[in-house]
């Protein structure tokens, strides 16, 4: 809608979050320069960028920005669907090593790229965000030799802003009761015209602005672990179940490359835990008694899924962000394995 926002406000970012409701985010031109320059700061400095995200989302804009204020170009691949083959034959259109060089995927697309990882070794860092990635792809990358920096944060803080679950310089994280909370430099202004939206998701403590994010999680000896999104807990026969925490079990399977894990309503549970899996290629077939008995052994009986749907790819929102929603509309529906 037509609109007037502050000259502060540098960019309005549509984000549909974890929730699938579109909202629209303002971003200060000194919270965006304080999140290149926090990330240059962590990564050893200004250097050039490949692009390899859409420009509609806040990964995408932000290697702009920091291409911006590094004095360089970032390389752009053009494609509709991310082609690693393609993608890896535009690095060598990256300056010389003279900078560092960087590029930013989410987590599908470093499950692609490991096919042949050898051109994206010579890369500084690798970011890999938007959705949490499993510890056995992780694995997997810097067996590679894949420099992979984890990244967590949202639209609303200017993307990435806790790097392999240390917060970035300026950036403060606190757990209460479990629920992920941030401040710093980074936070957005607000939401476009939702002043209900931004009294849910901001609040000031102690005279510290900071961003709820709605996600679950804890802090050891400083470092945040993420746990998963608070209203994602599924309760299975009166139990407690965090998805994200079954499908990380999920994906140490060597026949599962992704996993979503979602509640469908089933009479003798209220809710049954069902996991949709894309298998790996090359491994074996997925399935649903060996899915079961990992999550038992590490999690619990309760944790472990009912049905076992196969897919070929995990519906998303955005790059990276699953639409849990129309996962669950698709384990409804589907055939179990």
């Amino acid at each position: 809608p037509a609109a007037t926002v502050s000259a502060e406000v540098a960019l309005v970012v549509g984000t549909s979050g974890s929730t699938g409701e579109p909202r629209a985010v303002l971003l200060d031109a000194a919270a965006l320069v304080a999140s290149a320059e926090s990330t240059h700061a962590r990564l050893g400095g200004p250097g050039a960028w490949l692009l390899c995200l859409p420009l509609h989302h806040v990964a995408g804009l932000q290697v702009v920005v920091r291409s911006a204020l590094a004095g360089t170009d970032p390389v752009w691949f053009p494609g509709e669907r991310f082609d690693p083959a393609a993608v890896a034959a535009q690095l060598c259109a990256l300056p010389p090593a003279r900078r560092p060089r960087y590029a930013s995927l989410v987590p599908t697309q470093l499950h692609r790229i490991l096919a042949d990882p050898g051109p994206w070794t010579d890369l500084e860092a690798i970011l890999v965000g938007g959705a949490a990635t499993p510890p056995a792809l992780l694995e997997r990358a810097r067996a590679a030799g894949l420099r992979v920096v984890t990244t967590y944060g949202a639209t609303e803080t200017c993307g990435g802003c806790v790097y392999d679950g240390r917060p970035l310089p300026g950036t403060r994280v606190a757990v209460d009761d479990g629920a992920v909370r941030l401040a710093g430099p980074t936070l957005a202004r607000g939401y476009l015209g939702r002043p209900d939206l931004d009294a849910a998701a901001f609040e000031v403590r102690d005279g510290v602005r900071w961003y709820r994010t709605g996600d679950l999680g804890r802090l050891v000896e400083g470092r945040l672990e993420v746990l998963g999104r608070a209203d994602d807990v599924l309760v299975t026969g009166g139990e407690k179940v965090a998805p994200a925490a079954v499908e990380a079990v999920l994906a140490e399977l060597p026949s599962v490359a992704q996993a979503c894990v979602v509640g469908v309503p089933d009479e003798e549970w209220g809710t049954a835990v069902v996991a949709v899996v894309v298998p790996r290629p090359g491994g074996p077939a997925p399935v649903l008694a060996d899915a079961r008995a990992a999550v038992r052994r590490t999690l619990g009986p309760a944790a472990a899924p009912r049905r076992l749907v196969v897919v070929d790819a995990l519906p998303e929102l955005g790059p990276g962000k699953i639409d849990r929603a129309a996962v669950a509309r698709l384990a409804s529906r589907a055939e179990t394995r």
